[in-house]
């Protein structure tokens, strides 16, 4: 009888392994996890071979032995299965693959406890699943009667891994690549809290080729807030049975540890995970750093450490990945199987933007719902309900980033401003910045407005990047850098800034989807409101023309206070708003056509307005000379609108300090000679393609410093009275494809510190007087293919620092390098692609 069991265990065990490697072979839709399972059979094969281990086997009782044959012949069966499973039936993929894991996990277990404890090829195996290391601990424990050995296995070493792992396959390879063949001893994995940073070191510590290369030297320390060196030093001195230490400094703490890693890591390479470390704690990580041949420090943060140089920033989860895991959350394999239409799940995955820890959760408080539960789910969202009002975990987790801001208050009120732009949208990082310049009283050469975006971009709450190939900080810091940020850290200053009464609020962010706006708005016109910055954002949504007129009438009843001709997109009516103290307006459109409303003429606070279009076309913008009345306003932008000509009243505001006009449909609205803001100090002109030349009015703007006209293609010259510009000291002019020269008057401008003339492809000579700039320092001219020879008096630029230019224009300083004894040609790489994408856009 013992025979015919052992008989039918082997065919049954070797028929699983048959299909296994052929459908591994043959499917593509579960190789991870059929690799995963043909690793499994082959490390248990041997038990088969070596008699004394298949008799332990064979000793359990028949029953068992029997049910497990029966187990493994329905495993081939589920295996074979494989191809059967439609690639768009996620739900279906997601249950198969729980399945597979299953099986997996089922041979393991019934194999694990037989094996020999110096079976090396076993205990690799198991090692992958964090199993066997634990159980030679503590078998050794109780046959040497030494508790240390166990306290060591559970104190630092690597968490088991969660059952199942999606998406982090290829960021595991990418990672083990920098930890393995980058030289640097500190390597940080950086991401937003709830991303998988943790899970992904997890994954890196149990992958084989790491293992290897570390052996049992991998140590976990999980570091969080608060901590301390000796806190550290004491766990790490635990977990190699050291347990009389008891440290009075972390200077003592540091030199014992340096001696205990020393002699741990005499004979073999050593890797300390710090787990969860947050800002304060950069300096404990740089105290851990000690010259051991083979030691390095992978470290998990949500933060950026620029002092160490080499960082992984992990990515959010593609659309694909995202479905894996929320299905898996909702659906599990032994739990009632809801009829979810894969549209809806489709839905309900996009709102969670790829973040694991929303798809978890989400999942999760989807489990088991009925229909109806996932439909009003979705419909709550996709309505402006915020996902962390029903969530409560994935809100903890991200606010503690904005709650370790107490100590920085103005960066965390920063963070909070962010709610003001639409979601998916690139921000120029000028628009932030104007914003913060007149709200926290920041210098105007954005000094300390760039070092809260890059403090913000270090803690991993937005995301910055250069809008150009060339960009540095002689540009002035972080003028030419779009900004991003992940929705649901939208969402989350959105929330955070909504908690007070909606009349002391200091932002309020209005989103009108048709005829409905928020309740607050309805229900409050009649009250002021305290607010520093109103946002208002009108969706896509349109009704149809009879139920727009049937609201309109119904409104013209109960007599509401409003104003005529708004936004299509929503409706022919604004309501009123009482809002006296707004200083920062940003009205976000979508629609051809928009009319400012006219509560906007009562607030006389407004320092900044910001109208952002984000239609396919330029917006029509009506009403313009509502912001004449508007005498405190410091800084105005216009983007991807329509002006005309009643833009001239703007001109006239006394204290009118900035205005930006971008990716705009000018017309005649610059044209006038009579526009001269008295203390205008910066004007922005980008991507405005119908701009043909420039009112000889702007050689009038005395006190302007900075002039910035780029990617202005048609522009083919300058006004002859540049020069009388006399406080000029930046002048950014790159891309203007079609302009053929500078005037000569410029040389007038002795202020000027900073020239751009990048990708000026039409000019092919600067003008003899250009060497009378005694106060110029940079000069970016990188792309100026037309441009043949310097003039002499260029050596005349003894201020002269940098030159940013491509490897062709370089040459030209060949010769006068040695004349200008500061000065230092830094070279930009061209691309060709990037240039021409440039000129057509």
């Amino acid at each position: 009888m013992a025979v015919m069991i052992e008989t039918a265990l082997e065919h049954a065990f070797n028929e699983l392994l048959k299909v296994v490697i052929q459908q591994t072979i043959q499917t593509a839709r579960f190789k991870t996890l059929l690799k995963r399972l043909e690793k499994t059979l082959k490390g248990v094969q041997p038990v088969f071979y070596e008699s004394w281990t298949l008799s332990k086997v064979l000793d359990r009782p028949e029953k068992e032995i029997t049910m497990f044959i029966d187990y493994m012949e329905k495993g081939k069966e589920l295996v074979v299965k494989c191809p059967r499973i439609n690639f768009w039936n996620v739900c279906q993929k997601l249950l198969h693959s729980n399945k597979l894991i299953r099986l997996n996990n089922e041979l393991l277990r019934f194999f694990q406890i037989e094996f020999h404890p110096m079976s090396t090829s076993i205990r690799t195996l198991i090692g992958v699943y964090d199993l066997a290391d634990k159980m030679d601990q503590v078998l050794s424990a109780i046959s040497t009667h030494d508790p240390c050995m166990y306290t060591r296995s559970s104190l630092c070493s690597v968490p088991m891994l969660p059952e199942l792992i999606i998406g982090l396959d290829s960021h595991r390879e990418e990672l083990k690549r920098m930890l393995l063949n980058d030289d640097a001893q500190v390597l940080v994995v950086s991401g937003s809290g709830g991303c998988g940073k943790t899970t992904l070191v997890k994954l890196l510590c149990h992958d084989n080729d790491i293992k290897d290369v570390f052996g049992k030297n991998i140590l976990w320390v999980t570091v969080s807030r608060p901590s301390s060196l000796k806190t550290i030093a004491q766990k790490l001195f635990e977990h190699y049975g050291e347990n009389h230490y008891e440290f009075q400094t972390d200077e003592e703490a540091r030199n014992q540890l340096e001696r205990l890693m020393w002699q741990m890591g005499s004979d073999s390479k050593m890797l300390l995970i710090l787990d969860d470390v947050w800002s304060e704690s950069e300096s404990i990580v740089h105290d851990l750093k000690f010259r051991i041949p083979g030691y390095k420090i992978l470290v998990t943060s949500r933060f950026l450490f620029p002092r160490f140089k080499s960082t992984y920033e992990l990515r959010l989860l593609n659309e694909e990945d995202s479905r894996s895991l929320l299905c898996y959350s909702a659906f599990p394999c032994d739990g009632i199987r809801i009829n979810v239409p894969d549209e809806l799940v489709n839905k309900i995955v996009k709102l969670c933007k790829g973040l694991p820890l929303a798809l978890t959760v989400v999942g999760a408080s989807l489990c088991g719902q009925s229909l109806l539960k996932w439909k009003t789910t979705y419909k709550k969202w996709s309505e402006g309900q915020s996902i962390l009002q029903s969530n409560t975990s994935v809100l903890l987790s991200l606010k503690s980033s904005i709650d370790e801001l107490d100590d920085l208050p103005i960066v965390k009120e920063c963070f909070l401003d962010m709610g003001s732009f639409p979601e998916d949208e690139r921000i120029a990082a000028t628009t932030i910045m104007d914003i913060w310049v007149e709200l926290y009283n920041f210098d105007d050469e954005g000094m300390y407005t760039s070092e809260n975006l890059i403090e913000l971009s270090l803690r991993n709450l937005i995301n910055l990047a250069p809008r150009g190939k060339d960009t540095s900080e002689l540009e002035g810091y972080c003028n030419e850098l779009n900004v991003t940020q992940h929705d649901m850290l939208r969402e989350l200053a959105i929330h955070l800034s909504s908690q007070e009464p909606v009349e002391e609020r200091k932002r309020l962010f209005a989103e009108i989807f048709g005829n409905r706006f928020p309740t607050w708005w309805t229900e409050q016109i009649t009250q002021p409101l305290n607010t520093r910055i109103l946002s208002i954002s009108t969706g896509f949504i349109s009704f149809y023309i009879l139920l727009m007129l049937i609201i309109d009438i119904v409104l013209r009843l109960i007599s509401l206070p409003k104003s005529l001709i708004a936004d299509e997109t929503f409706s022919s009516i604004w309501y009123d708003l009482n809002a006296p103290k707004v200083e920062v307006l940003t009205l976000n459109i979508r629609s051809k056509k928009y009319a400012l409303p006219y509560f906007i003429e009562k607030m006389h606070q407004l320092k900044v307005l910001s109208v952002i279009s984000y239609s396919v076309y330029p917006t029509e913008l009506y009403n313009l000379p509502l912001i004449g009345k508007l005498s405190n306003l410091k800084r105005i932008r216009f983007e991807h609108v329509s002006l005309s000509s009643f833009i001239q009243p703007i001109y006239s505001l006394g204290n009118l300090q900035k205005i930006s006009f971008v990716m705009c449909k000018i017309g005649d609205a610059l044209m006038s000679s009579s526009y001269v803001p008295p203390n205008l100090t910066e004007l922005e002109i980008d991507r405005c393609y119908d701009l043909t030349k420039l009112s000889s009015g702007i050689c009038d703007l005395v006190n302007l410093k900075k002039l910035s006209i780029t990617n202005c293609h048609e522009l083919d010259i300058l006004p002859k009275g540049l020069g009388s510009l006399s406080n000029l000291e930046i002048l950014r002019l790159s891309c203007c494809t079609k302009l053929q020269e500078l005037p000569k008057s410029i040389s007038m401008l002795q202020s000027l510190s900073f020239i751009d003339i990048s990708d000026c492809l039409s000019i092919s000579v600067l003008p003899e007087e250009f060497g009378e700039l005694c106060g110029l320092k940079v000069l970016k001219m990188s792309g100026c293919r037309g441009l043949q020879e310097l003039p002499v008096s260029i050596t005349k630029l003894l201020q002269l620092e940098d030159v940013i230019c491509d490897e062709e224009t370089s040459y030209l300083w060949m010769n006068v390098e040695s004349d200008l004894y500061n000065l230092r040609v830094n070279v930009v790489e061209e691309d060709r692609t990037e240039s021409f994408m440039k000129i057509i856009q």
